[in-house]
């Protein structure tokens, strides 16, 4: 059995694209999808902002994070050119994350919006599985399946648990991804933490890194990716965006929403990757960062970074997009990952789009405004969560030989026992 997982179809919904390639495109070129929100049950129109997906609808059970979910998976089927057909389809696995459906009483208002009477199944409106179940019900795909919600590490999770999935030999092949679409409470959640950006011109609003930052704004989208045991993968002569060499989950305990100042546990984290996936830190060439455009975060983020590749953090190109695509909150890891095999792919790190004025405390080279063209082989993602959820997967760039580099040394913990 050929313990190696690659990345052999992507899919994805967001602001600035109905697809991989347009969203891929509008990230390259630092195009921005936010607006200022209206329409929004309870909230008033203009108070905030977010990079929405306004053409799509709710379906029959009030909820609008399957379309695009749905969407998202089939453009990775088809992507991976897998024929559906000619598999084993108990051998494929679903491992996906999204918020829950709308409370019930948002089910209500949209019954009664819609004309009708009809209140939405309960099942529908609260349980987190119901968008992931009727994907992977709506695709045929029968292999075991795994549903989280872990705030903004979700996608990322999602994905580490479809990689062991394969390597546990529970299956062949595993779509992992997550959705999110924006909701009154959620929307009035983050209004009220006071972590929202906002300003008279809506594209400038998220300052990731910036010293003039003031938090991030909202997003909807969705991202699915097929991921393929490698003996699989070339047994059907499938195309290849990355090979994932490995993946950790760790905790933040400082706070549920609060990080610990010193950034340990990130650096732990990132040391933990790259040990599992036999990398040295100048191995590594680029690093999509959670940035969110908080004071927080991105400080904690740079430290931790700092203190995990040493002097190898001058040579990192480091980017987020959510300052393009929005927070897209329980999507956020699955998009950002797409895109950081994208990159990888074509040999472009994408910008971070209004850092105008970098933050001295926010010190790594973090691509401000225009994107680079940089031979990329390997890259990290990261993903922090509130209620101390971390997450960091490693890609290594598929060169068509695709053979792994010979293991490397240990890399030193930087975390005390």
């Amino acid at each position: 059995m050929d313990d190696r997982v690659v990345i052999t179809g992507i899919g994805m919904v967001t602001a600035v694209g109905r697809d991989r390639e347009s969203t891929w495109n509008a990230v390259k070129a630092g195009r921005n999808g936010v607006s200022k929100l209206c329409g929004m049950p309870g909230i008033p129109d203009g108070l905030l902002l977010g990079a929405t997906i306004d053409e799509v609808g709710h379906d029959r059970y009030g909820d609008r994070n399957f379309p695009i979910a749905l969407a998202a998976a089939r453009e990775a089927l088809d992507d991976s050119r897998l024929d559906l057909k000619r598999v084993d389809r108990s051998r494929i696995a679903h491992s996906y994350g999204t918020c829950g459906g709308p409370t019930p009483w948002m089910a209500e208002e949209y019954a009664r919006r819609d004309g009708t009477t009809q209140i939405k199944p309960w099942w529908e409106n609260l349980l987190y599985s119901a968008v992931p179940t009727r994907v992977a019900n709506r695709l045929g795909i029968y292999g075991p399946r795994m549903v989280n919600s872990t705030a903004c590490a979700t996608g990322s999770i999602a994905t580490i648990n479809g990689m062991r999935a394969i390597l546990d030999g529970q299956c062949d092949v595993a779509f992992v991804g997550s959705a999110q679409t924006l909701h009154p409470i959620l929307s009035a959640g983050f209004y009220n933490m006071r972590v929202l950006a906002n300003a008279d011109d809506p594209a400038s609003a998220c300052r990731p890194f910036d010293v003039n930052r003031t938090g991030f704004v909202m997003g909807e989208g969705a991202a699915t990716l097929v991921l393929e045991r490698l003996s699989s993968a070339r047994a059907r002569g499938a195309s290849i965006y990355a090979e994932i060499l490995g993946g950790s989950l760790m905790s933040d305990s400082t706070h549920v929403t609060d990080l610990s100042a010193d950034s340990r546990p990130l650096t732990h984290l990132l040391d933990r990757t790259l040990r599992k996936s036999n990398l040295v830190p100048s191995d590594v060439a680029y690093i999509n960062a959670h940035g969110t455009g908080t004071k927080q975060n991105d400080a904690m983020e740079t430290r931790g970074i700092r203190a995990a590749f040493g002097a190898a953090a001058n040579r990192l190109c480091v980017s987020t997009i959510k300052a393009n695509l929005g927070h897209l909150v329980n999507a956020a890891g699955a998009v950002e990952l797409a895109i950081t095999a994208m990159a990888l792919r074509d040999g472009f790190a994408p910008p971070t789009v209004n850092l105008t004025h970098p933050d001295p405390d926010c010190d790594l080279d973090c691509v401000p405004l225009i994107g680079r063209r940089r031979a990329l082989e390997h890259a990290v993602k990261i993903s922090i969560a509130f209620g101390g959820h971390l997450a960091a997967i490693a890609l290594r760039r598929w060169s068509g030989a695709g053979e792994r580099c010979e293991p490397a040394p240990a890399a030193v913990l930087r975390m005390a026992a």
